[in-house]
Formats: structure tokens, C-alpha cells, sequence
């Protein structure tokens, strides 16, 4: 089987320099002492958004602009827009209130476009804003465009994990990503659920992938299981229950196929999905 390692890719000079300097620049700027983050959030998403148009507060209260304008002007402030979680009644309101600003430049700046596609500084600028973001957080984070979370701050990763584009990782009950985790495109991760009965009746519960896991394009982890070291959750499947190590889960729900050939001896064997086609 062949073997497609990543190519290494550069920047030109210039544009290596100015990245860097810009991305120093905004690490400093929110480690400083005292730093506002709604204000830090609103000038750095005005700056990107509207290059070499002077100052937000000018801009803003020109009465002159169509009131759409001033409005769309108003809304780079993170104090004049509310985020989903934000109504969650068990949300801690002191911490999200300091993430908040952060979550905000987070998922504007995918949607401007310096930000879309623009890999090389999208994973850069948000190796720089997980830190302040999320509860804890490991060497080497690489997260893709349209990543979103609950909260943030419920959420731990350790080394070296990779999440691809359009994500959801539903922290509210918890997520521990472990090292190495990998998690693909339009993945859902969630760590709460509702009762069949009451909609408003909500149980928390922490969700937890351990070191090496893979979960696939379009799956679904729900709230509680834990996805076992080694194990991969396949495409469009649904976790509904804890998945072994070592073990490929697939399907609705999901449910053991295949054990991995890189697992030890004491991995627990597995059945296969019967295959009724030929009956068909």
C-alpha cells in the first residue's frame, strides 16, 4: 500500500516574515496584563476586515454609513453579539465571558477572506488563540477552518492532535481529546444529551477519546462514551456506546468490525457485520 506522507510547503520570505511578525505581534497582545479582549477582537477584526479604513470608533459612529453598515461595524465588537452558549442556563458565566471575545475572532476569521482556506496562517493564528481558548492544551494543535465549540474552556487535548474542517466539539459536559488524536471533516463530538421526555432536561456528561484515536468523516460521538486507545470511529458512523481499543466501530449504531492489525495480543476479538446482500 502506498504511502502518502504530507508535503512540506513554504512561504515566500516576505510573506513568512510578515505572518510571523503579525501572529508575535497578536500573541503579545493577549498575554499582556490587563488586556481587553473584546477590544483586542474588535481591532483585529476590523483591521482584517476592512484594510486601511482608519479607526473602528470613526468608522462606527459615522452617521453618514447606511445603518446595515454601522451595524455590521458594531457587530466586530463581541460585547454587541451573543454566541449560542451563552443561553445555556448551567453555563459558567464568568469564564465564558473571557473566552467569549476569543471564540468570536476564532469563527470570524474563518469567514473573512484572509481566513477561509488560507491554511498556513489559519493554523498558525489559532495555535495562538487555543492556548487562552480551551482548558488545556497540547504541543503541536493543528485545527482546520469552521471548528466550533460549546464553551472551550471544557475542553483538554494533549499533543500533536489534528482537527479537520467544520468540526463541532460539544464541550459541555467535558471532551478530553488524548495524544494524537485525529479527528476529520464534519465530526460531531458531544458531551451532552437531552431526555426523550423534556427537551429542557439536560444530563452533562464527559466524553473522552483516548491517545490515538481516529474518528472519521462525518461520525458522531455522543455524550459519555469513551472511544477506546487506538480505535477509529468509521465515516458517517454513530458512537452511541464506548468503543474498544484497538477496534474499528462502524455503522448506526456504530458496532465492531474489525480489530486493528497493529493491536496487541490481549485485544479483545471481534465480530463481523453479517452480510445479507446475497440474499437480496
Amino acid at each position: 500500500m502506498p504511502f502518502y506522507p504530507l508535503r512540506q510547503l513554504d512561504l515566500p520570505a516576505g510573506a513568512r516574515q510578515l505572518r510571523d511578525s503579525w501572529l508575535a505581534d497578536l500573541a503579545a497582545r493577549l498575554a499582556a496584563p490587563g488586556a481587553d479582549w473584546n477590544v483586542l477582537t474588535r481591532e483585529t477584526l476590523f483591521e482584517l476586515a476592512y484594510p486601511g479604513q482608519g479607526l473602528w470608533v470613526e468608522r462606527h459612529q459615522d452617521a453618514s454609513l447606511p445603518m446595515a453598515s454601522r451595524l455590521a461595524l458594531d457587530a466586530l465588537d463581541p460585547r454587541h453579539i451573543t454566541l449560542e452558549p451563552e443561553y445555556y442556563h448551567e453555563v459558567d458565566v464568568a469564564r465564558f465571558a473571557r473566552v467569549k471575545p476569543l471564540l468570536w475572532l476564532w469563527y470570524s476569521f474563518d469567514r473573512l477572506p484572509i481566513g477561509g482556506q488560507n491554511v498556513d496562517l489559519g493554523v498558525e493564528f489559532r495555535r495562538v488563540l487555543a492556548p487562552h481558548i480551551l482548558g488545556r492544551v497540547g504541543k503541536n494543535f493543528k485545527c482546520f477552518q469552521h471548528v466550533e465549540f460549546s464553551y472551550g474552556y471544557q475542553l483538554e487535548a494533549g499533543d500533536d492532535v489534528v482537527v479537520h474542517r467544520h468540526v463541532l466539539l460539544d464541550d459541555r459536559g467535558g471532551i478530553t481529546l488524548g495524544d494524537r488524536v485525529s479527528i476529520s471533516d464534519y465530526a460531531n463530538i458531544y458531551s451532552h444529551t437531552h431526555s426523550i421526555v423534556e427537551q429542557k432536561d439536560v444530563t452533562l456528561l464527559p466524553t473522552v477519546l483516548e491517545d490515538d484515536v481516529r474518528v472519521t468523516y462525518h461520525a458522531t460521538v455522543l455524550a459519555g462514551v469513551r472511544v477506546g486507545r487506538n480505535s477509529m470511529v468509521g465515516a458517517s458512523a454513530l458512537a452511541t456506546k464506548d468503543v474498544r481499543p484497538y477496534h474499528v466501530h462502524v455503522g448506526i449504531p456504530a458496532r465492531s468490525v474489525r480489530v486493528k492489525p497493529n493491536a496487541p495480543p490481549d485485544a479483545t476479538s471481534t465480530y463481523r457485520v453479517p452480510d445479507h446482500r446475497a440474499s437480496d
